[in-house]
């Protein structure tokens, strides 16, 4: 039989008026002031009775401060039995517990914080596979085919040769691992993006600076023509490329060469500002100069020499 069976409907009467018994034990399990109105009573079982009183802390709105009193069978002194703090239906409740993989977001990292990758990341892949194992065949290998065979060569090479101690050296420091060749090789990661992780790139960043972005759909023309492209490597490199102009709002970040901005630059070639000519001084020609004033207020030109002195004597 369940709990909600085995309730009572009717509250018990003496621990239902035992009001105040229960307002002094939750003023005293609550801070000063902080325990309001009687809101409601609910009979838990027989003979015991729980009391609502609203919590006025700020930070639990809609909470309620619950008291439970009893009294044992043909008594008639009501008891304490227990005080606690409980969300009422519009209490304000925190948020479900979420993990720190799934809250975090792109900025959240500062100087110093470090970022786990999971084993099984469907964002990569293994760089190499079979790190610490050399080839089925190799001499290095546990257990090659026709390994006695290959152990008696390798007796009779040294033999011959003198080239045991080289043989040794080269199979215990496990030069011959495909780990270790992979770091001569400059193999150096040891897991790399996946196809999945391929994806996801290029679906965030094509969102972010892709064709369907305003900036894109008003610029006079696309990356893909754009001077300040800078290629990128891989197979992205079909798709996408890092804008290096200072003056577009993709600056350093990676776009798409569908993208466009109104910094392209075959956008708008500004035109040189016309250069004037020099100065052109005439010297061919005779430039007159008053020498002395006219009678009538005017001025009378230099004559050429001899006329002005026949003209005085007429």
């Amino acid at each position: 039989m369940s709990a909600a069976t085995t309730r009572s409907r009717t509250p018990d009467r003496l621990c239902a008026e035992a009001v105040d018994l229960a307002r002094e034990a939750a003023e005293e399990a609550a801070a000063p002031g902080v325990v309001g109105e009687h809101v409601s009573l609910v009979s838990e079982g027989d003979r015991v009775v729980t009391h609502f009183f609203e919590c006025q802390e700020p930070g639990y709105r809609g909470w309620r401060w619950a008291v439970t009193v009893t009294r044992a069978s043909r008594a008639k002194v009501v008891t304490l039995d227990e005080t606690v703090l409980l969300p009422g239906p519009d209490a304000l409740l925190a948020p479900e517990w979420v993990p720190w993989s799934e809250r975090l977001r792109p900025g959240d990292m500062g100087p110093g914080d470090l970022l786990p990758t999971e084993a099984e990341d469907l964002r990569l892949e293994p760089g190499y596979s079979g790190e610490d194992e050399p080839p089925p065949n190799s001499v290095l290998a546990e257990h090659p085919p026709s390994h006695d065979l290959v152990e008696r060569a390798e007796a009779e090479d040294a033999e011959l040769t003198d080239r045991r101690p080289a043989i040794e050296a080269t199979t215990n420091n496990g030069r011959g691992q495909i780990a270790a060749l992979a770091e001569e090789l400059g193999m150096r990661r040891a897991r790399v993006l996946s196809r999945y992780g391929l994806h996801t790139a290029a679906d965030r960043w094509e969102e972010s600076y892709g064709a369907k972005t305003p900036m894109a759909q008003a610029a006079p023309a696309s990356c893909v023509s754009c001077g300040f492209l800078v290629p990128i490597a891989g197979s992205l490199r079909q798709a996408f490329g890092v804008c290096a102009n200072e003056f577009s709002p993709a600056d350093g970040r990676v776009v798409s060469l569908a993208y466009g901005c109104g910094g392209h630059s075959e956008a708008a070639v500004m035109p040189k500002p016309p250069t004037p000519p020099p100065p052109v001084h005439d010297s061919m020609a005779a430039d007159e100069f008053v020498l002395r004033p006219a009678r009538d207020g005017g001025s009378v030109p230099t004559e050429p020499d001899g006329e002005s002195e026949d003209l005085g004597h007429s």
